[in-house]
């Protein structure tokens, strides 16, 4: 059995993206994935199963919106692949509170990369990196309009993004 770590996009803790984190632990529980934990109320998972990746995000997908009623965007990785995206950071010596990591259901096309990359994020920074996308913001990522929405709009993905704090302590908790 693999460990997974799964990350829900746009989960709030009030509202219509409501996903209680102990029902959420139940029901994939019930589900079949063994050892579910999760982290803080934004839909953070980890859970250990034998299902590839694509059908752990179909599984997890189909359980909220039939059990929760909430349609939520599921991307998952393996807990080494989530380890390598952190550990790639290229903004390892930057300050960490104002880093964020942002993970992609698929990798954008060539075409949709190239053009990207053409953008000038200034003063933020923006590196790709397969399916990631790291981000330094020069102040903070609220100042910013390089957002989520923005990375999914330019490179026709779908996207969930995480600050380096959570990212350090997901890796921790799904470190096999």
């Amino acid at each position: 059995m693999r460990t997974y770590v799964v990350l829900l996009r746009g989960v709030m803790p009030y509202g219509r993206n409501k996903v209680p984190m102990a029902t959420l632990r139940a029901i994939l529980s019930e589900a079949g994935l063994g050892d579910v934990q999760t982290y803080i109320q934004s839909g953070n998972v980890i859970a250990r199963s034998e299902l590839e990746r694509e059908d752990i995000e179909a599984l997890v997908h189909d359980e909220i919106r039939e059990r929760i009623g909430a349609s939520i965007s599921v991307i998952a990785r393996t807990a080494e692949h989530f380890r390598m995206i952190f550990e790639q950071n290229p903004f390892a010596d930057s300050e960490s509170a104002r880093t964020y990591f942002s993970l992609f259901d698929k990798h954008p096309s060539r075409e949709q990369r190239e053009k990207f990359l053409l953008t000038d994020f200034s003063p933020d920074t923006v590196q790709l990196v397969d399916d990631a996308l790291y981000t330094l913001y020069h102040t903070k990522l609220s100042d910013s309009r390089f957002t989520n929405s923005f990375f999914e709009k330019q490179l026709k993905v779908t996207a969930t993004s995480r600050n380096f704090n959570t990212m350090s302590k997901l890796v921790e908790l799904s470190a096999v």
